[in-house]
């Protein structure tokens, strides 16, 4: 992950406010901000903080859930993400055999300990089952034969073998003692996340109560159909003090789903991926890790052959969820990568929450947006210069 690293001076307007401004880089931190005095400011890209991605289960090609992640894998995942604008990313396992669970947080911490620059971009693990709803609907494209309830001395096994690194684990709260699992969550700073889920109501409340911080990707992994009310939808909205993680790649939610829940939410909603291995690949048909024949889209949905109706994971990145919501008139630009930015960050404890600002990380990203589609010029992780499509003698170059 070694790139060069210096002092750095790159011009833009501020994703948040709008302002021409220079941001000044000195080592692998922000020094200062200050006034841009450009004549033309349009001409300048458009400079925000770098994309974070609590829920990454692999892309273009790379399969972190294949029972046979290395560190190279890891790596080059980073490596693929980088130019998309992800500074920051949770790699994520999904529901397996308690066994591979733990080869696969092993692998990734192995990776993550052997390189520091890497570290810096897989910043933990979100562990998204095995504790989740065994039933057709909410349990997804989650195996049934290793879905199981919340095991504290199992889950307890899986962190230390990953050296501390899992950051998230989402769980359904309808498990008997999956109140004391989430409190113990809490107690040893891992964010409990409400997902895959057929709790009742009072499962929920009880989960929230207990330290539950987040629903992962609602209105997703959820039945078909489902009472008017009540239901853990309604109940996971109503909850002041739940996050909820959306995806917006215009496919897993409907525009009016997105909305209700940006406008419940507020501040606490944030933007994920969810990738899947495919993402990012070319359009047509693949057969999927579980056996199944998938088509790729050109607009980047994901579905299967059998059943064009039903879709089979996440195919685009972070910033296409930016994108799709900001196109759509649900939010302004700088709301919108700050749902992909900032607020999963702060929800992290992550410094890059501090976005553009003096002391914060270095990792910045240039841009174009047309109204349609965003273009990535440059990104520069903790002060390197990761990517970039433009010469150093254009607007927002160093």
């Amino acid at each position: 992950m070694a790139a060069e690293q210096g002092t750095a001076h790159l011009s833009g307007r501020d994703v948040a406010t709008g302002h021409p401004v220079v941001v000044h880089v000195e080592g692998d931190r922000i020094a200062r901000v200050d006034p841009s005095t450009v004549e033309d400011p349009k001409s300048l890209p458009w400079i925000g903080p770098g994309l974070v991605d609590l829920q990454v289960n692999g892309f273009a090609g790379i399969d972190l859930n294949d029972g046979a992640v290395s560190g190279d894998a890891v790596d080059r995942l980073a490596r693929a993400l980088l130019p998309l604008g992800v500074t920051t990313f949770l790699p994520t396992i999904i529901t397996a055999a308690a066994a591979e669970i733990e080869r696969t947080v092993r692998g990734i911490a192995t990776a993550l300990s052997r390189d520091p620059g890497l570290s810096k971009v897989a910043v933990g693990i979100h562990l998204e089952g095995p504790f989740i709803s065994p039933e057709d609907g909410p349990r997804g494209a989650h195996p049934a034969n290793h879905v199981i309830p919340p095991d504290w001395s199992l889950f307890d096994r899986w962190q230390r073998a990953s050296g501390d690194r899992i950051s998230i684990v989402t769980l359904s709260p309808e498990w008997p003692g999956a109140t004391d699992f989430i409190a113990r969550c809490c107690a040893s700073g891992v964010i409990a996340a409400i997902g895959h889920t057929a709790a009742s109501p009072e499962q929920i409340r009880a989960a929230v109560a207990a330290g539950a911080r987040l629903s992962t990707h609602l209105g997703n992994g959820a039945h078909a159909l489902l009472p008017r009310h009540p239901n853990y939808l309604w109940e996971q909205l109503a909850a002041d003090d739940l996050w909820a993680s959306v995806i917006a790649d215009g496919f897993h939610l409907p525009d009016a789903v997105l909305k209700t829940v940006l406008r419940v939410k507020g501040d606490r909603a944030v933007l994920v991926s969810d990738a899947v291995a495919l993402a990012g690949m070319p359009p047509g048909e693949y057969v999927s890790p579980v056996g199944s024949r998938v088509v790729l889209t050109d607009a980047g949905r994901l579905l299967l052959a059998a059943d064009p109706r039903l879709l089979a994971g996440s195919a685009r990145p972070l910033v296409a969820g930016v994108a799709h919501l900001v196109a759509s008139g649900l939010l302004g630009l700088g709301h919108g990568w700050g749902m992909a930015s900032t607020r999963p960050a702060l929800l992290l404890g992550h410094p890059a929450a501090a976005g553009l600002s003096p002391g914060a990380p270095a990792d910045l990203v240039l841009f174009r947006w047309d109204g349609h589609e965003i273009d990535i010029n440059r990104v520069v992780k903790s002060g390197r210069s990761v990517f970039s499509s433009q010469p150093a003698n254009q607007p927002g170059a160093a």
